[in-house]
C-alpha cells in the first residue's frame, strides 16, 4: 500500500495518492514522509482546508519539525490569513525556542494583503514594536546563537513591509543594522572598510553585479541593458549568479560579462570570490527579495557598494553606500526616503530591452471574454492593491456598464471588491474576471486583447507596464509619494504620452472612463505609443550616466 501510494504520488495522481495515504494513517502507519506527501497532494489539488488540517495534525505529532511550522506560517500569510499566521509563529516559538526564524515571523509578520485601511496602521505599529522586541532579544554571544540568527535571516526577508505606502527609512535602518550585526558576528573578517584598488595605466575599473536572479525575472531583466551597452574599454564586468534557475536570459548575462561566476547556495564561496576579484564597485540589482542577497549585502566585499531599484525600497543596510535610481521617478524630497546616498541616473535609470511581442493569434473568446466589453487589464500582484482604492473599480463600472476588469493574480481581492461594488449597489461578479495565466504567450495575448491598462496606486507596475506599452496598451496611472509609485509615470513621460497620467483618484477615474467610452481617443493614444517606443526602450543615456558615476566615484578615492 505504501509503495502504491508513493507511485501515485510520483505520477501526480493526487486523489489516488490521498486515498492510499489516508488508509495508511487509519492503520496507524504514520511517518513524517507520509504526512509531507499528503500535505503536498492537498496543496497541489487545491484542497485548502484539508491542506491546513493535515499540516496541523503533522505539527501535533512532530512539534519540533521546523519545516512544517514554516510551511504553515508562510502559506497562511500568503493566503491573507495573517492572524492565524502570527498565532502559528507564536506556537512555533514555543515548540522551537532557539529557532530565530520563528522569532522573525512572530514579531515581523505583516499581511500580504489588507482587508481594510485601519489594518495598515495596526500592523505597522505592531511591526515597529515587534522590531524593538526582536532587537532586544537577539543574543549573539555563543556560536549557537550566532548560527541560529544567521540561519533565521537566511530564510526570509521583510519584503511585505514596504507595501504599506509609507516612508520605510527609519524601520529599514533598524532592520538593516540588525542584519548587519548578525552577519558581522558570523563573518567578522568581511566587515572592515576596504581601500580602493589602485588603477594602473590602461587598467579597467572592475564592476561586479551580484544577484540571485540573473535569469528571466522582473527585478533584473533591465540589467541586461546596462551590460549590453557597457563601455568595455573602460570597465571590466563581473557577474555573480547566486541562484540556480539558468535560462536564455542567464546566457545573455554570461555573454555581456567579462567574467561570469555561477556559485549557487554557497554564501562563503561567493564572498571569497568577490574579495578575490578585488572589485572597485559591487552592485546589487535588488536587495530585499532574496534572503541570501540581503545577507551578502550586509557585509563589506568591495570599497563601494550600491543597490539599484530591482526592489525599489531603501535597504537600511549600513554597508550599502549608494542607491541607483532614476531622475524621472524620484520626487524632489526623495533623499529623505533612503539610508543610502541617492543617485538619480538619467531618464528611467535603466536600459530596458524592447520585449518581443507576438502577432495576435488568439481571440477574446479563447479567454471567455466578451467581444463587446471594454477590457481593463489589472495585472499586478495582489499585495500592490490597497483597500483605500477599491472604490475606483466600482466607480468606473458605474459610469461604464460594459466594463470588465481582468485580474490576473487577484483572487485574494475578491471579497474586498465585492464590498466596494456592493457599496454603490453593483455586483462585482458582473464586472470582475479572475484569470490564471501561467503562460507568457497567453499573458501577452491578454495585453494585446485588452483596451486599457489600469496601474496600481502607491506601488506602480514596472515590468508589467513596460510590456503593456510594448503592446501599445493605453496606461492609466497616478504617481505616488515614493519612487515605487512612480514607475509608469516616468515611462509615459519618456514616451511623451502624458494625457493618461492623473493627478488624483478622481482624475484617474475620469481618464479610465473616457478611454473606455471614446474609442477614437483610445486608438489615438495607442497609435502615439506605438510611434514612440524608441524613446523608452534600450535607452543608452542612462548607461552613460551610470558609467560617469562609476568613474567619478573611483577617481574621488584617489584625490
Amino acid at each position: 500500500m505504501y509503495d502504491l501510494a508513493n507511485r501515485l504520488f510520483q505520477t501526480e495522481q493526487w486523489q489516488g495518492a490521498i486515498a492510499q495515504y489516508q488508509k495508511l494513517l487509519e492503520l496507524q502507519i504514520s511517518s513524517l514522509e507520509i504526512y509531507w506527501n499528503l500535505i503536498h497532494c492537498y496543496r497541489n489539488s487545491q484542497q485548502t482546508e484539508a491542506y491546513y488540517k493535515t499540516l496541523h495534525q503533522a505539527i501535533a505529532l512532530y512539534p519540533t519539525e521546523g519545516s512544517l511550522h514554516f510551511s504553515l506560517i508562510i502559506d497562511l500569510r500568503r493566503n491573507g490569513r495573517t492572524q492565524e499566521a502570527i498565532f502559528s509563529a507564536e506556537h512555533a516559538c514555543i515548540c522551537l525556542p532557539d529557532d530565530y526564524t520563528f522569532k522573525l515571523l512572530k514579531y515581523l509578520t505583516v499581511p500580504s494583503i489588507y482587508n481594510h485601511t485601519d489594518e495598515i496602521n495596526f500592523y505597522r505599529q505592531r511591526y515597529t514594536q515587534g522590531l524593538q522586541d526582536l532587537i532586544a532579544q537577539t543574543r549573539l554571544n555563543t556560536l549557537e546563537e550566532k548560527t541560529n540568527a544567521f540561519n533565521g535571516i537566511g530564510r526570509l526577508t521583510n519584503f511585505y513591509l514596504s507595501y504599506q505606502a509609507q516612508n520605510d527609512r527609519y524601520l529599514q535602518r533598524q532592520y538593516g543594522q540588525l542584519v548587519h550585526e548578525i552577519m558581522a558576528a558570523n563573518y567578522p573578517q568581511w566587515i572592515a572598510p576596504l581601500s580602493m584598488p589602485k588603477l594602473q595605466p590602461q587598467q579597467k575599473i572592475r564592476i561586479g553585479y551580484l544577484s540571485h536572479y540573473l535569469h528571466s525575472y522582473s527585478g533584473t531583466l533591465w540589467l541586461t541593458g546596462w551590460l549590453r551597452y557597457c563601455s568595455h574599454q573602460h570597465f571590466e564586468i563581473y557577474c555573480y549568479y547566486i541562484g540556480n534557475d539558468p535560462d536564455p536570459v542567464t546566457e545573455q548575462f554570461q555573454e555581456y560579462s567579462d567574467i561570469f561566476h555561477h556559485i549557487p547556495y554557497n554564501l562563503p564561496g561567493v564572498c571569497e570570490q568577490v574579495i578575490a576579484d578585488s572589485l572597485h564597485i559591487l552592485v546589487f540589482p535588488e536587495i530585499g527579495m532574496n534572503p541570501q542577497t540581503m545577507q551578502i549585502a550586509a557585509l563589506r566585499l568591495a570599497p563601494v557598494q550600491c543597490v539599484a531599484w530591482g526592489h525599489p525600497v531603501t535597504t537600511g543596510l549600513p554597508t550599502i553606500d549608494y542607491f541607483l535610481s532614476s531622475e524621472l521617478m524620484e520626487p524632489e524630497n526623495a533623499q529623505e526616503h533612503y539610508s543610502e546616498k541617492l543617485i538619480r541616473l538619467p531618464n528611467i535609470g535603466v536600459s530596458y530591452p524592447k520585449p518581443y511581442i507576438p502577432p495576435i493569434i488568439k481571440t477574446r473568446s479563447d479567454f471567455q471574454l466578451p467581444d463587446d466589453a471594454v477590457i481593463y487589464l489589472c495585472c499586478q500582484a495582489p499585495f500592490k492593491y490597497l483597500p483605500q482604492y477599491d472604490f475606483i473599480f466600482a466607480e468606473i463600472a458605474r459610469r461604464l456598464p460594459q466594463a470588465k476588469f481582468v485580474f490576473l493574480r487577484g483572487t485574494l481581492l475578491q471579497s474586498r471588491l465585492q464590498l466596494a461594488f456592493a457599496a454603490i449597489g453593483l455586483n462585482s461578479e458582473d464586472y470582475c474576471v479572475f484569470l490564471n495565466i501561467p503562460d507568457r504567450l497567453d499573458y501577452l495575448m491578454i495585453n494585446l486583447l485588452s483596451d486599457v491598462y489600469l496601474d496600481t496606486f502607491t506601488w506602480s507596475g514596472g515590468n508589467t507596464t513596460l510590456e503593456a506599452i510594448a503592446c501599445n496598451l493605453p496606461v492609466v496611472t497616478c504617481p505616488g509619494e515614493f519612487m515605487r509609485g512612480r514607475h509608469s509615470d516616468s515611462f509615459l513621460k519618456m514616451l511623451g504620452v502624458t494625457e493618461t497620467i492623473a493627478a488624483n483618484a478622481a482624475e484617474y477615474i475620469d481618464i479610465a472612463v473616457k478611454l473606455g467610452l471614446d474609442s477614437t481617443w483610445r486608438n489615438h493614444i495607442a497609435e502615439k505609443i506605438s510611434q514612440r517606443h524608441h524613446l523608452l526602450f534600450d535607452d543608452q543615456a542612462c548607461v552613460k550616466g551610470l558609467e560617469n558615476f562609476y568613474q567619478q566615484i573611483v577617481e574621488a578615492h584617489f584625490h
